[in-house]
């Protein structure tokens, strides 16, 4: 199916999220994508990528729509994911003439048509004055379901979904919150691939998981956070006296390897989802 007709949901967001936030747009983005919608974005920093790369991770279809000319990538350090979004059968985009700079004025026109494209739109990180706030509104005007991922409320980056809930958007908290929401006929239409092995076991939840973890893992998954990064220095200093560094280190690396932690730049992690 050509992408540009394939049913799909805009995954959208700041452009500075958390390490929560691009964790849970680029879970939500592999099991959607997994599951036949394409993920419909427009290729900047943080979400925008990260929903990208979600899809292309689950062998999906991404389509992004770009604020500049189709032959303008911005930001540039994209070019590789631009290639594998054309590589899976998906799209560039743009209503921009070619050689189109990119002007701040173009990246909030555009997204209109991000949302217009879309069954519904996906808020993952936004602050309070954002272009994420315009594609909203944009849905909203649209008749374009909005969906949301409630945040930490001490994070300004929250300010966005938490306030789209408040005003009824849908709370989305794993991919079947989405789900239960598309038209029946979309549902019907669709055929769920199962998805790949890689992304096996680690849908994305705002809720823990119960599987079992040995007593080291549940000490350490109990330190990190979702939306803070914990440097490996504290992790041992506030361990130790319990645990010692080979043990601190074996485990880190299970809840790496389960999918449950992941490792930053510098040697910090945070949870996973």
């Amino acid at each position: 199916m050509n992408v540009l007709s394939q049913p799909g949901i805009a995954v959208v967001g700041t452009r500075h999220p958390t390490p929560y936030g691009t964790g849970m747009a680029e879970r939500l983005s592999i099991d959607l994508a997994a599951r036949g919608l394409a993920i419909f974005s427009g290729m900047a920093r943080g979400v925008d990528t990260a929903a990208h790369r979600g899809a292309i991770a689950a062998k999906g279809k991404t389509l992004a729509v770009f604020g500049t000319g189709v032959d303008v990538l911005y930001p540039k350090e994209n070019s590789r994911l631009s290639e594998q979004i054309l590589s899976l059968g998906g799209a560039l985009i743009s209503e921009f003439a070619l050689g189109t700079f990119a002007a701040p004025q173009n990246f909030p026109t555009r997204n209109r048509i991000i949302s217009g494209m879309s069954i519904g739109v996906l808020v993952v990180e936004a602050a309070e004055y954002s272009g994420t706030r315009i594609t909203a509104r944009c849905a909203l005007e649209q008749n374009r379901d909005v969906f949301a991922v409630p945040g930490n409320v001490t994070n300004k980056n929250s300010w966005g979904p938490n306030t789209l809930i408040k005003q009824g958007a849908k709370l989305v908290a794993t991919w079947e919150d989405v789900w239960e929401e598309l038209p029946e006929n979309v549902r019907l239409a669709l055929t769920p691939a199962e998805p790949d092995e890689s992304s096996a076991g680690q849908t994305a939840s705002l809720f823990p998981s119960n599987d079992p973890l040995s007593p080291h893992e549940r000490k350490i998954f109990a330190l990190l956070k979702a939306d803070e990064a914990t440097h490996i220095d504290e992790i041992v200093e506030r361990l130790e006296p319990d645990m010692s560094s080979s043990e601190i280190f074996a485990a880190l690396f299970e809840l790496e390897l389960a999918g449950k932690v992941k490792q930053l730049s510098g040697k910090n992690f945070v949870k996973s989802f």
